[in-house]
């Protein structure tokens, strides 16, 4: 079957499926497309299951490959594009998401959609901001996108400024902070040991994260850090046993073995949780990804290796911040990176964190799912459309 026709098919499964009644206590979730079980929908998920009555709600996660996801319970799942997938999605009161929807998402009239994005500030410019590099199909859709939305998640005053210029979208902005930090205020050991364990890594061993973004063409040539340099470095400076896990983007997946050479490295790239990543690590490297300010929830050691600042800005992406604001490490050089890590000081660094906190105006408190959850509860089961605005 051609494309077309598949599109032509689906759009008439939506047209009869609207038709149908909407449950008021369904929640449609995914998570960049059906590809993972993770970020803000994630932690919404896990919140409702474990604080509400398990017949309160009818969770429902859509997945590209239900297989890989038998373990998880507490929701029924279905399989992206299928027959069934679209009739939950039109007959879910609320739907979740963390990225832009597609024209085979038509929103009904009576439905609730919470668009929860997928960082809680970022560097990098995005959407309105970020137009003139980014592909024309993909700004009609998110424009398409923002109609649709009826709640945006915001983690501080920065970003909901970002959002008001940016994001084509006019309505509520819930300033709560992001779900999926929640799990970042939290001093949970027990979640430290399963994640290590699921990674067949020794309790006992501390933990550096290298999580770069994504060049522009998917360029590989920065990507070029000395993991025995640093390993034997912050063995020096923290003391400790060091791994080094290496999460590259998504869209180089299948390039990873290029960059995880080396004793005491590991590939975590298929990892589906980044937050769980985060939660773990002692020490973030990281460069233009917006999980330098999630990881400042944590105040742990964050470095920034950005080599190609120069042509990443007149190439990739204009920036929110100068890179010397921030109150992170930066080095340009991987000799650079190595006198960062030697000469750093955590005092000196907290309040770095702190100045940058008050700036950016932080929503973050650990709180987030709750809020939004008790909002959600109000949408699937309020009668007045007023009284929704009391939830919070």
């Amino acid at each position: 079957m051609s494309s077309r026709m598949k599109k032509l098919v689906s759009l008439l499964l939506i047209y009869v499926f609207n038709c149908f009644p909407i449950k008021n206590n369904k929640i449609f979730l995914f998570s960049y497309y059906g590809s993972q079980y993770g970020c803000n929908p994630k932690y919404i998920t896990d919140y409702i299951v474990r604080h509400y009555p398990k017949n309160q709600f009818d969770l429902v996660w859509s997945f590209n490959d239900i297989d890989t996801k038998k373990e998880l319970y507490g929701f029924r799942k279905v399989k992206t594009m299928s027959l069934r997938y679209f009739y939950e999605l039109c007959t879910a009161k609320v739907v979740i998401t963390n990225f832009r929807t597609t024209d085979l998402y038509v929103k009904r009239k009576n439905q609730y959609y919470i668009q929860t994005w997928h960082s809680s500030l970022r560097l990098k410019q995005i959407e309105k901001d970020a137009e003139t590099s980014l592909p024309a199909h993909y700004v009609k859709m998110a424009k398409e996108d923002s109609k649709k939305c009826d709640l945006l998640l915001s983690g501080c005053k920065y970003s909901t400024d970002i959002f008001k210029k940016s994001f084509w979208y006019d309505g509520e902005i819930f300033e709560y902070g992001s779900p999926r930090n929640d799990l970042l205020f939290q001093n949970n050991k027990n979640k430290r040991a399963e994640v290590l364990k699921k990674l067949h890594v020794p309790p006992g061993k501390k933990i550096v994260l290298y999580a770069p973004t994504f060049r522009k063409n998917n360029s590989t040539d920065v990507y070029d850090l000395n993991y025995a340099e640093i390993n034997e470095k912050l063995k020096n400076k923290f003391g400790g046993e060091w791994v080094v896990f290496v999460k590259l983007h998504p869209h180089l997946i299948n390039q990873t073995n290029e960059f995880t050479h080396g004793e005491h490295v590991l590939d975590v790239t298929k990892y589906d949780d980044i937050q769980e990543l985060l939660l773990v690590a002692d020490i973030l490297i990281s460069d233009y990804s917006s999980l330098m300010f999630d990881f400042s929830i944590t105040k742990r050691p964050c470095f920034l290796y950005v080599p190609d600042v120069k042509e990443y800005v007149k190439q990739d992406r204009a920036l929110y911040f100068d890179l010397m604001e921030l109150p992170f490490s930066k080095s340009m050089s991987k000799e650079g990176l190595l006198e960062e890590i030697d000469k750093f000081h955590y005092e000196t660094y907290k309040q770095q964190l702190l100045r940058f906190s008050t700036r950016i105006g932080s929503f973050e408190e650990g709180k987030a799912c709750e809020y939004l959850v008790n909002r959600i509860n109000q949408v699937c089961f309020s009668k007045k459309r007023s009284e929704i605005n009391e939830a919070v």
